[in-house]
């Protein structure tokens, strides 16, 4: 496996290093997959690639120093704060079951699964709900293949796939404030839904998140 270690980067640069990556996966045919992770400066609101953006406020936006970016990848948006993003890159044929887009989130999540366990985080795929679409937030939504802890959903992530490679990058969320959600995304924020690093272990910091992920 190819690592790119953890850098700090605008929305728009991180959304921009990850296309560039997939396309220079499948230029070079590359067959080993490549793990990237990296945080967001300033914080960032990102959109699924086919999303409406109609329920922002943009000038509460501005106000607050958040920029906003579209993603290669479907799904809703999601706030890139308090956070660690990661991004994975294979060929579809790298996997067992690469064909199958349920099945092959659950595979490459096996990573993340694996690396949380080592922190002593038990997570677990989560149950498929049926999905109310009023929701613009990602993280109120839930599928069979996020993964949550104790019911809660803690990563979101999205594929997109190109020539044959996958593109799948997603949010850990290490920590929020419900309140600052609520305003962005105009919506009531559960915190029976939704689950951060911080609330499962207080003494964990972002650094040993990067530290393990990076383990390999």
């Amino acid at each position: 496996m190819r690592f790119i270690p953890y850098k700090v980067l605008s929305g728009e640069e991180n959304m921009q290093i990850d296309s560039d990556l997939l396309d220079s996966a499948i230029k070079n045919s590359l067959q080993e997959p490549i793990f990237r992770l990296y945080g967001w400066s300033p914080a960032c609101v990102s959109l699924g690639r086919n999303q409406k953006d109609d329920f922002l406020d943009y000038d509460f936006l501005k106000k607050n120093d958040i920029d906003i970016v579209r993603r290669l990848t479907g799904g809703r948006a999601l706030l890139h704060d308090k956070e660690l993003t990661y991004s994975y890159i294979c060929p579809v044929t790298f996997l067992k079951n690469g064909e199958n887009v349920v099945e092959s989130y659950k595979e490459i999540s096996q990573f993340l699964i694996e690396k949380l366990e080592k922190l002593g985080i038990h997570t677990e795929f989560g149950t498929q709900k049926a999905v109310r679409t009023k929701f613009d937030f990602c993280m109120l939504i839930s599928t069979g293949a996020d993964l949550c802890y104790q019911g809660k959903k803690l990563i979101g992530s999205a594929q997109c796939r190109k020539n044959g490679y996958i593109l799948q990058h997603g949010s850990i969320l290490y920590d929020y404030e419900k309140d600052f959600l609520e305003k962005i995304f105009k919506e009531k924020v559960s915190t029976d839904e939704i689950i951060s690093i911080k609330e499962i272990n207080p003494n964990l910091e972002i650094s040993d998140l990067i530290r393990v992920f990076a383990d390999c």
